[in-house]
């Protein structure tokens, strides 16, 4: 017989205990599998809808804002998630990631505001109360216990059954190609494995939230890959409401599914993920999905010129060819950028090399100029050398253009 785990809460793996957490976006509908997997069907089985249909629950936030000594940290943010979706929260830190997930999970109370679990308002039920689990980029595993037994916790704590642990943890195990690590102890497995473990708590559990806080930030490049991969189609099977937080573009835009982007406790925009990245609709939200640093301009046409800092004035041509006169901002990523052949609509700038950063795929090229210091990406290996020589293109069909209240003037053209 497996020895039990500790006791903790019924609803939040090995860390949710009462005062013992951490302290620390509407969403579209993704369509279920059609088949049901062997870890579905046992998830299933444990469904506790906390109100209405379970095939249809849906998770509102309204209007929520929160304060803390005087501080706002979130700013009347509505949202709403439904069940089988990947929703992803992006945002660099302090942006209210977070503040966010606590809030759903029932661990923090607004200040103001509502949560709604199908239309019942749940703002003052506590974590215990709510089905919902959470997975932190920390692993967060038992290090005394089996992965068997770290998987088996929360189900031991719910009083389920012994036959029916059995078939759940051997179901997500295989879920997540964990069964030949079942006898293993946590320090027995690598970074990559004890996170799959504690995914898999995370899942056993037929919780009807899953939140995830930046769960990928401590593992390797490749363990990174792997899992990021394989993270939407294992969630898509628990048939949960997931909630994802990150810091990094790459990572939503590889995740897909919705994406909201989040400033300063604000949320700035959602939607399709691909649409959120392509048409940005206030520049808050480009800087938020640009990696490297979205590059910008402050310019103002004027007779079919452009006229930027320090006098220097170049052709308006592409989208900018199309706007009125007045002041605006050109932004635009390291990827409308080329150091080599001009595009057939380019808004050119001489500068010099600062620094070379190669990843292996990709160089970032920094690139100073007269208007200040902007980031070229460059497939591959790039050997640009300091103070070289450059003439930086823009590509004048892709760029943005906000006006100085941020608000976008023309947008990217799709690619």
């Amino acid at each position: 017989m497996r020895p039990r785990p500790p006791e903790t809460a019924p609803d939040a793996g090995p860390l949710v205990r009462a005062g013992h957490l951490p302290p620390r976006r509407a969403f579209g509908n993704v369509d279920r599998a059609s088949s049901i997997s062997p870890i579905h069907s046992a998830i299933r089985l444990d469904r506790r809808d906390l109100s209405g249909s379970p095939e249809r629950m849906t998770i509102r936030l309204e209007n929520v804002s929160v304060v803390s000594m005087g501080q706002s940290i979130i700013s009347d943010v509505s949202l709403a998630v439904e069940r089988g979706t990947m929703n992803v929260l992006l945002g660099p830190s302090l942006a209210g990631k977070t503040t966010l997930l606590r809030l759903l999970a029932g661990l923090d109370t607004p200040t103001s505001g509502r949560i709604l679990v199908n239309d019942e308002d749940v703002t003052g039920k506590p974590v215990r109360q709510r089905s919902v689990a959470m997975v932190y980029q920390q692993f967060m595993n038992y290090p005394s216990l089996s992965v068997y037994e770290n998987i088996a916790s929360p189900l031991r704590v719910a009083n389920v059954k012994n036959d029916e642990i059995e078939r759940r943890v051997q179901a997500v195990a295989r879920l997540l190609g964990l069964q030949s690590m079942l006898d293993r102890l946590p320090h027995q497995l690598s970074g990559g494995q004890q996170q799959r473990t504690a995914i898999a708590r995370a899942i056993v559990k037929g919780a009807e939230l899953v939140l995830l806080d930046e769960p990928l930030a401590n593992l390797d490049y490749k363990l990174r890959e792997e899992l990021r991969e394989e993270l939407p189609s294992i969630l898509k099977q628990s048939g949960a409401i997931l909630v994802y937080a990150t810091a990094e573009p790459l990572e939503a835009l590889l995740l897909g599914g919705v994406t909201a982007t989040l400033a300063k406790g604000r949320m700035v925009q959602c939607g399709p993920t691909a649409e959120v990245y392509a048409h940005p609709n206030h520049i808050e939200s480009a800087r938020v999905f640009s990696d490297p640093p979205l590059n910008e301009i402050d310019a103002e046409k004027q007779d079919g010129s452009l006229r930027l800092a320090g006098d220097l004035t170049v052709p308006a041509v592409g989208v900018a060819a199309r706007l009125a006169d007045g002041a605006y901002t050109l932004a635009f990523r390291g990827d409308m950028v080329t150091l080599g052949t001009p595009w057939p609509a380019s808004v050119s700038l001489a500068g010099k090399v600062t620094v070379a950063e190669i990843s292996g795929s990709e160089t970032f090229v920094h690139v100073a100029t007269a208007l200040g210091t902007f980031v070229c990406v460059e497939r591959g290996v790039s050997m640009r050398l300091p103070d070289q020589p450059v003439t930086l293109h823009v590509d004048a069909a892709r760029m943005f253009v906000f006006d100085r209240a941020g608000q976008p003037v023309a947008a990217r053209l799709a690619s």
